[in-house]
């Protein structure tokens, strides 16, 4: 089972161009994953809105562009535009793999007066793997704020432990024709992915990594164990840098210890510039 996460950034490229069509092909080029989890996808934000773009509905064209995969949408930002439209901003999930259960939650928004800031949201699916059940949660955290990212990555934390609590307590099932109160099992093979907006070393990384108090297993930076010890590789602002920034390392796999036990392989392409990230991807065995 290959995982790939990337920001795509609006589907623009280094050279400023908005390409669905090539983030669709570098998707196929980088491993065609079973799984692929994307960030900063838009509706109806022309230029100057987003620069380069001419404000096409993404979800639709990547769903389109990839008709082989279920297309699942995770709207955080929905806003007026235009003659009835709507405006949109947030992430997807597209899996080759069946997909039983989905779940979407609006991540915290807390108010720090002065500082700018956007909605956030996690998208989770219960992806059948061939070897079982895996949840897949893909978000994408504050970049501004230190204070929403810090109650987003404890949010995080409530949300693996809910679904693993759920997990263990596997009789909660109502069985077929309960209509939506209908519950489905949940897996405790987890992995959590995306642009956390967060570096390596960072106080909100240890955050995500830390133990829980009751039955909850602590997650693991899927890096640390295939690579334990070595350097954390730059996943951002390689090809094109920020003012006053150098490389950044922002873009990770969070695992449990079920799925870490399947790592096969953990890579990330430093080399395209379809966008201002560099795509991570996961396999699992």
């Amino acid at each position: 089972m290959k995982i790939l996460t990337w920001n795509v950034q609006w589907c623009r490229g280094i050279d400023g161009r908005v390409d669905p069509a090539r983030i669709a092909a570098e998707v196929r080029r980088l491993g065609d994953a079973d799984v692929v989890c994307l960030q900063e996808i838009a509706d109806g934000y022309p230029e100057p809105r987003l620069a380069g773009s001419d404000g096409a509905d993404q979800f639709r064209q990547l769903a389109a562009l990839l008709p082989d995969r279920t297309a699942l949408p995770a709207v955080a930002v929905d806003q007026p535009g235009e003659n009835g439209a709507r405006r949109r901003f947030g992430n997807m999930i597209l899996s080759r793999l069946p997909v039983k259960q989905v779940y979407r939650w609006l991540l915290p928004l807390p108010c720090e007066p002065g500082v700018a800031g956007m909605p956030r949201i996690a998208i989770e699916a219960v992806i059948a793997a061939p070897f079982g059940d895996v949840r897949v949660i893909t978000t994408h955290l504050e970049w501004y704020s230190a204070l929403q990212r810090g109650a987003q990555v404890d949010e995080l934390r409530r949300i693996y432990a809910d679904g693993h609590a759920h997990a263990r307590d596997g009789r909660r099932i109502m069985g077929v024709d309960k209509g939506p109160f209908e519950t489905l099992v949940r897996p405790k093979a987890t992995v959590i992915c995306g642009d956390f907006n967060l570096e390596y070393d960072s106080d909100q990384h240890a955050r995500m990594v830390a133990p829980f108090g009751d039955a909850t297993p602590a997650l693991a930076n899927a890096w640390d164990l295939v690579h334990p010890g070595e350097p954390y590789p730059a996943t951002f602002c390689i090809h094109a840098a920020m003012p006053g920034y150098g490389q950044l390392h922002c873009d990770f796999f969070f695992v449990d210890p079920q799925a870490g036990q399947r790592i096969a392989d953990w890579q990330v392409d430093q080399d395209t510039q379809a966008s201002d990230h560099q795509p991570v991807l996961l396999t699992l065995r």
